[in-house]
């Protein structure tokens, strides 16, 4: 139900590099500028094909080299599968079971992932896209249909904002519409019935990390007093102008207040993380129970930022998640989870097993 190994090859500044983790709690400690963090970089681009830090694949590719290779294996209920993820100039391009993906979002079936990191305030502070896709990774591990919906939503989108870059009739524009609202109405009530889920879970969370009331309320990219038939028809001489489509679930918004209050540039950097965190965390829970596989949850220095009583706050709410734990530390007796089932250092992109 977990990750059981990786091997990674010319990804960052590991040349080369092979784990085997446990099913619990697995730590890896080393300085700064070691590989810890490229370590749960290839973790998370196995699971979810895309990195947490870039959008360019050639970041990734260790210098002199000309792609990278990532493989995992997973332990599954009854069954072991094996994972491959390889990127380089043409793109990325990943396996599962040996037999080529047609989608990598198909990775995250097998290997579900979450990561909190000191990034992890970006969640909160950047805009609407990074919560749509917080939001969409936890709508997909209770309804697996979403993922197939979406993205032919996307292809219909495409085509009707490539209409109206051309400047074609309107005819030929709206001729998309139906397939839009179609697609976009089983999207939106996905996603607003899984908020309605996360809401107390994420509340219960925020009143422990932070003892703040957390909000969360769902936008769906359109007017709710109107369908999305309504605000395509409505939203034309503007879509026209603009050449591309104005409403529409591609426009959602995941809005967090607390107290009462909206959070962007209103509390502090820590704690935006903690905030971020139980968020994160709150998806964790939702996660199927009866499900094949158990999210795995990297922490990435979990230390920094924080000072001990938050430390510890995040500690105890992390304990009590029923995820693979994988974390990295500057120190090698970092036992804020137990001892670790296993254990490795780090140094220059070298890694060795305690």
């Amino acid at each position: 139900m977990t990750l059981r190994r990786l091997q990674v090859s010319d990804f960052r500044c590991l040349q080369s590099a092979e784990l085997e983790f446990d099913p619990r709690f697995t730590l890896i400690s080393g300085p700064n500028a070691s590989g810890k963090t490229s370590l749960l970089e290839a973790i998370y681009v196995l699971g979810r094909g895309r990195s947490f830090r870039t959008r360019h694949i050639e970041n990734l590719i260790r210098s002199g080299s000309e792609r990278f290779v990532v493989f995992g294996e997973a332990d599954l209920t009854e069954r072991s599968v094996g994972l491959g993820v390889e990127g380089s100039a043409d793109g990325m391009r990943a396996r599962m079971a040996g037999e080529r993906v047609s989608s990598l979002a198909e990775l995250a079936g097998v290997l579900p992932v979450q990561i909190i990191d000191p990034e992890v305030h970006r969640l909160i502070e950047e805009g609407p896209a990074r919560r749509r896709r917080f939001l969409d990774w936890g709508v997909f591990h209770v309804e697996h249909r979403f993922v197939g919906n979406w993205q032919k939503y996307q292809q219909a989108l495409r085509q009707r904002n490539a209409a109206l870059r051309s400047r074609q009739s309107r005819l030929a524009v709206t001729a998309w519409d139906g397939e839009l609202v179609r697609l976009g109405d089983l999207i939106d009530q996905a996603r607003d019935a899984y908020v309605r889920d996360l809401v107390p879970v994420a509340q219960q969370l925020g009143m422990s990390l932070l003892g703040m009331e957390l909000g969360l309320s769902y936008r769906s990219g359109w007017a709710r007093d109107t369908t999305l038939e309504s605000a395509l028809r409505a939203s034309w001489v503007r879509d026209e102008e603009a050449g591309m489509t104005s409403v529409g679930p591609q426009r959602a918004e995941l809005a967090i207040r607390l107290d009462g209050a909206p959070v962007k540039d209103r509390i502090s950097r820590g704690q935006q993380k903690l905030l971020a965190a139980a968020l994160l965390m709150a998806q964790v829970r939702l996660f199927p129970g009866d499900a094949e596989v158990r999210p795995s949850l990297l922490l990435d220095d979990p230390a920094a930022e924080l000072d001990s009583e938050r430390l510890l706050g995040l500690i105890r709410e992390v304990s009590g998640q029923s995820v693979q734990l994988i974390v990295t530390s500057l120190s090698a007796e970092f036992e804020a989870f137990g001892a670790p089932g296993r254990q490795y250092g780090i140094l220059g992109g070298v890694v060795r097993a305690f």
